[in-house]
């Protein structure tokens, strides 16, 4: 009996140094994985700076439309104001829980000077209404 005290002893002690060798390695583990999430969020803030950025870009090169027919098209705004330049895209507004078109539209140019071009639009006739475009406010 005296004999297997010690091996006892002996198995519980390997046991311990395996259990602390794996909790070693999960303490390594966790620092890696917070250095990581770390670097994500670094990586994901300086991706919203960039954002800012090119909002404030497409915001110079756009127009607001107001008062437009609410059956009108992309295409239709598009004809309307193709002879200011170069349109990159067109926004109409709808209403999130009915779909139906909010009555204005934003107009991207693909060049900033379009942009005083557009506004020579303001008051002009667009499917029987007289329409409003002004320049986009800077977003911030």
């Amino acid at each position: 009996m005296a004999d297997q005290q010690p091996i006892v002893d002996e198995e519980m002690d390997e046991e311990i140094v395996a259990m602390k060798a794996r909790v070693q390695q999960m303490e390594e583990e966790a620092a890696k994985l917070k250095q990581m999430q770390e670097q994500v969020e670094k990586d994901m803030n300086a991706g919203t700076a960039v954002t800012d950025a090119a909002k404030e870009d497409i915001d110079s090169r756009s127009v607001y439309v107001g008062n437009v027919d609410y059956s009108s098209t992309p295409e239709e705004l598009q004809s309307h104001f193709q002879s200011c330049g170069t349109i990159n895209r067109i926004t109409i507004l709808c209403d999130k829980f009915t779909g139906h078109p909010k009555g204005f539209a934003y107009v991207e140019f693909a060049d900033a000077s379009n942009v005083e071009t557009a506004v020579t639009l303001n008051e002009s006739l667009f499917k029987g209404r007289l329409i409003k475009v002004t320049i986009v406010k800077i977003r911030k």
